[in-house]
């Protein structure tokens, strides 16, 4: 088994336009550098080049937000579901 990850729309360009796509388990770090080998371009999206999370970027193990877990140390196992969520914000004030 693997752990399946869901991938936002605007990452899945990055993966062939699939929705989810599997990486082995391990932690979330290793999964992400898993995933850029086989999908060049999308660890980057995700992790920034100093090895953190990007600021705009949830990502839940099975709905925990890993920020309040070990962030990319958290443990994923066989079964898992991981899903990126970019973080909406934004808009403009009416006068």
């Amino acid at each position: 088994m693997s752990v399946q990850v869901k991938l936002p729309t605007i990452l899945r360009q990055y993966a062939g336009g699939e929705s989810s796509v599997e990486a082995p388990a391990g932690t979330i770090g290793e999964l992400f550098a898993a995933l850029e080998k086989r999908h060049p371009g999308l660890s980057s999206q995700v992790v920034t080049s100093d090895g953190d999370l990007h600021r705009f970027v949830n990502i839940y193990l099975n709905d925990e937000d890993i920020r309040y877990l070990q962030a990319l140390e958290t443990q994923v196992a066989d079964g898992d579901v991981v899903s990126i969520l970019p973080a909406v914000a934004g808009g403009a004030r009416r006068p």
